[in-house]
C-alpha cells in the first residue's frame, strides 16, 4: 500500500462522540456531494457489566498462535478488481541475529549475514507464538482502569505508550471479559503494533479479539472498523471496503470506517469513488485522519499543490507528538518526491522533534539524504531503521545504497538486505497478508524475476491501481516481455500522478520497444522532477538517457 494511508498514521479515533455534519474545520468548502447526510448514530460505550470481582475465564486468547486468514469477501457494489531463500549453510548464531532482527530487538548498528531457510521457519515459528506471553504476563490487578476507554485511548494507539496500553487492556480484560468495546480496541491496538513495528504475527491476534467482540455484540461498528482496517493492513482490500460499509451503516461518523473506506477505494484503483468517499469523511468528521487521506488522492491524480496545502492545514491543527511528527513526514515525503529535498528535510526535522524515534521519519530523512548526496549519512540512518525494524522498503534502499556505493564488501551486504526481504515476506505470508506487490517490486530488481512477474500478475487481477500497473509492466520487462509490458506502463501514468520511479519505468519500456523520442522525454521528466529518486534508479535512468540522444 500507498506510505500515506498505512504506515503508521494517526489512528482514526473509534469510537466516539459523532459531531454534527457542520463541526470542526473541513477541507472542503461544500457538503458531499453524494447524498444526504445520514442521521447522527448513538454511541454506545458497551462496557458490559458484571459481579465485582468474579474472574471469568477469558474467551479464546487473542495472544494465542493463530493461523486463521481474514476472509477476502466480495463487496457487492465493488465492480473493479516464492520467497527466494539464501543457498548454502550459515552459522547458527548468525541465523539467530536475523530472527532477532525481525522480532524487532536487533541491536542498532549490528552486522548481519545471509538467511538460510531455517531461518524464516525459526522466525515464522517465533512470529507466531512470542504474542502468548504477553497475556501470560499479567500476573495481578493492580491499576487496572474501570472502563476499556480508559485503558487504551486513540492517540496511544501511534505513541509510545502502545505497548503499556495493550498491557493495561489485558488485565481490564481479565476482569471485565464480557467489554465488548474493549477486545474491539485490542484488536485495533494488534493492528496498529504490527503495522509500526513490522510484526505481521499480531494480525492473527488482532483477527481473534475482534471476531470476539462481534460475539459479544454483533454488528458493533467498532469491530467492524477494526475489522476494516486489519484487512486494509493485509492488504484484502475488498474485504476492508465490506467491513467499512457495514461499519458506516451501524454508525455514519466511525472516523476509522470513513478513513478506511478511503484507503480501500484507493488502492483499488477506484480514485473518482476514493475522492467522494474522502469528502464525505471530511463533511463528517473532519480531521488529521481524514486530511491527509485527502490529500493522498489529490496527489495519485497529479494536484500536488492541493495536496500540500491539504497536509499544511492538517499540520496546523495538529496537537499531539504523533499526529505533528506523522503530518510532518507526509510533508517531507511530497516534498521528497517532487525533488525539494531541503524542504523535505526541513520536515522530516520537525517530525523528529515531535517524537525523535518516529521510523517514517528517520526512514525519510535518510532518502532525502541520499538524494542530496551525503551519502554516509543515509546509509548509518538506514542502518539504524532497518536495526530496529527491518521492513521490506528501507531494506531494499539500503540495499541499494550499498550497490551503489561499491565499497569492498558492499556486494555481500547488499545481498544481505535482499535476502530479508524474502524473510520478511515468509512471516507476514503467515500473518495472512497478501504480499505479492511487495515481492513483485523488490523480486524484479533484486531477487527471482519469474517469481515477481507471477506474483505481479496475481495482484494485478485482484486490483488495478498505478502502483499495480508500474509493479506488472517493469517485471514484464525484467522478464523481457516489453511490447506486453508498454500499456501498463502508460496505465501507471494516466492519472497525472508526479512520481519518477513511475516515469522511469515507462521512460525504460519505451527505449526498448522503440518509442526513443516518448522514452527521451519521460526520462527526462524523472530527473526533472526528483533526480535522487533511487540510488541505482537515477544512475540507470541518466545512463540510458545518455544512450538515447546519443543515438539520435
Amino acid at each position: 500500500m500507498s506510505p500515506r494511508t498505512t504506515n503508521a498514521e494517526p489512528d482514526p479515533e473509534s469510537p466516539a462522540p459523532e459531531p454534527t455534519p457542520d463541526s470542526g474545520a473541513r477541507v472542503t468548502a461544500a457538503a458531499d456531494p453524494t447524498g444526504p447526510t445520514e442521521p447522527e448514530a448513538e454511541d454506545d460505550a458497551g462496557t458490559a457489566t458484571g459481579t465485582t470481582g468474579q474472574r471469568t475465564a477469558l474467551a479464546p486468547d487473542p495472544t494465542a498462535p493463530q493461523t486463521a486468514e481474514e476472509p477476502r469477501s466480495e463487496d457487492e457494489t465493488d465492480a473493479t478488481a516464492g520467497p527466494r531463500v539464501a543457498e548454502g549453510s550459515r552459522r547458527a548464531d548468525e541465523v539467530a541475529v536475523r530472527v532477532a532482527a525481525v522480532r524487532r530487538v536487533a541491536a542498532a548498528g549490528r552486522r548481519w549475514r545471509a538467511v538460510q531457510l531455517g531461518a524464516c521457519a525459526a522466525m515464522l515459528a517465533v512470529g507466531l507464538t512470542a504474542g502468548a506471553i504477553a497475556f501470560g504476563s499479567v500476573q495481578d490487578g493492580r491499576g487496572r482502569p474501570a472502563a476499556a476507554a480508559a485503558v487504551l485511548s486513540p492517540g496511544a494507539l501511534t505513541g509510545g505508550d502502545l505497548d503499556t496500553g495493550i498491557t493495561s487492556l489485558q488485565a481490564h480484560l481479565r476482569d471485565q471479559p464480557r467489554d465488548f468495546a474493549g477486545w474491539a480496541t485490542l484488536g485495533l491496538a494488534y493492528v496498529e503494533q504490527a503495522r509500526t513495528k513490522g510484526d505481521p504475527s499480531r494480525y492473527p491476534q488482532a483477527e481473534q479479539a475482534l471476531r470476539h467482540s462481534l460475539d459479544l455484540r454483533p454488528g458493533n461498528d467498532q469491530a467492524l472498523s477494526g475489522r476494516a482496517a486489519l484487512a486494509a493492513a493485509r492488504h484484502d482490500f475488498t474485504g476492508a471496503l465490506k467491513y467499512a460499509d457495514q461499519a458506516l451503516a451501524q454508525n455514519p461518523y466511525n472516523e476509522r470506517a470513513l478513513c478506511s473506506r478511503i484507503d480501500a477505494l484507493v488502492e483499488l484503483g477506484r480514485y473518482e469513488d476514493a475522492e467522494r468517499a474522502a469528502r464525505t469523511a471530511d463533511a463528517r468528521r473532519p480531521g488529521v485522519p481524514v486530511f491527509t487521506r485527502y490529500a493522498y488522492v489529490h496527489e495519485l491524480r497529479g494536484d500536488v499543490a492541493t495536496a500540500r496545502r491539504v497536509l499544511e492545514q492538517a499540520l496546523a491543527a495538529s496537537v499531539t507528538p504523533g499526529d505533528i511528527a506523522f503530518v510532518a513526514t507526509q510533508l517531507g515525503q511530497l516534498a521528497w518526491s517532487q525533488g525539494q529535498y531541503a524542504d523535505a528535510l526541513t520536515h522530516y526535522a520537525r517530525a523528529l522533534a515531535a517524537d525523535d524515534g518516529y521510523l517514517p521519519a528517520l526512514e525519510g530523512r535518510a532518502r532525502a539524504q541520499a538524494a542530496s548526496g551525503r551519502q554516509a549519512e543515509a546509509v548509518e540512518g538506514l542502518e539504524a531503521v532497518v536495526a530496529r525494524f527491518p521492513l521490506p522498503g528501507p531494506l531494499v534502499e539500503l540495499g541499494e545504497l550499498y550497490e551503489a556505493r561499491g565499497g569492498a564488501g558492499d556486494a555481500a551486504k547488499a545481498e544481505e538486505q535482499y535476502t530479508l526481504v524474502d524473510a520478511w515476506t515468509a512471516l507476514a505470508r503467515a500473518g495472512g497478508v497478501n504480499v505479492d506487490l511487495d515481492t513483485a517490486l523488490a523480486a524484479a530488481d533484486h531477487g527471482d524475476k519469474a517469481a515477481a512477474l507471477r506474483a505481479a500478475r496475481a495482484e494485478w487481477n485482484r486490483r488495478q491501481t498505478v502502483h499495480t500497473a508500474d509493479a506488472l509492466a517493469w517485471a514484464l520487462h525484467v522478464n523481457g516481455k516489453d511490447e506486453e509490458a508498454l500499456p501498463y506502463a502508460r496505465r501507471a501514468t494516466a492519472t497525472g500522478y508526479r512520481n519518477a520511479v513511475l516515469l522511469y519505468h515507462r521512460g525504460v519500456i519505451e527505449a526498448a520497444t522503440g518509442h526513443s523520442k516518448d522514452a527521451r522525454g519521460h526520462l527526462t521528466a524523472a530527473l526533472k522532477l526528483n533526480p535522487g529518486f533511487s540510488a541505482l534508479g537515477a544512475r540507470e535512468a541518466r545512463t540510458a538517457l545518455k544512450t538515447l540522444e546519443a543515438d539520435k
